[in-house]
Parts: C-alpha cells; sequence; structure tokens
C-alpha cells in the first residue's frame, strides 16, 4: 500500500492507495519518486564534437565523479569532456 496526499482547503488529508503491480514495479516507482525529491547537480561539458552539454547528476553520482576528477587535478567538466572519447565498449 501506498500513502499519499489529498489537497482540500488548504489542508493536507493522508489517503492510502493500493496498486496491484509486482513488487519490481512498485519499487522502480518508489525509487523514481525518491531520485525526483533528490537535489540534482547540473554540469556543464563540451563533447569530444564540440557540442556544449549539460548533465544532470544525482548526488551520489556527482560525489562519484568528484572522487574521480579529484586526483586528476581536473574540473567535473573535464572529466566529463575526456570520458566522451573513451570507446564504448562493445
Amino acid at each position: 500500500m501506498s500513502v499519499g496526499t489529498v489537497l482540500t482547503s488548504r489542508v493536507a488529508t493522508p489517503f492510502v492507495w493500493t496498486m496491484e503491480l509486482p513488487e519490481d514495479d512498485q519499487a522502480f516507482l518508489r525509487d523514481l519518486v525518491k531520485a525526483a525529491r533528490q537535489k540534482h547537480h547540473h554540469v556543464k561539458w563540451v563533447d569530444r564534437d564540440g557540442t556544449e552539454r549539460v548533465t544532470t547528476l544525482s548526488q551520489t553520482e556527482v560525489v562519484r565523479l568528484n572522487k574521480l576528477a579529484q586526483p586528476l587535478a581536473i574540473s567535473k567538466s573535464e572529466l566529463l569532456r575526456r570520458a566522451a572519447h573513451v570507446p564504448v565498449a562493445k
């Protein structure tokens, strides 16, 4: 069961909503909502073809990107630019 909120007359009233979905689908939806509620970080960088990009990262992704960039003494943007040159695994 999921708990939601109904807004009536500026007062939030909780309600229960049941979904007949498999557990893995419900977990997927919960994770989507959780990710949407987190602060997102936007990193501007230039792709290898010169296209300017903006990548939206979650808090965990930006922490990991920082951990990779710091020992190299480069910015997150520079790390993404360099990563664009890494061949895709087949």
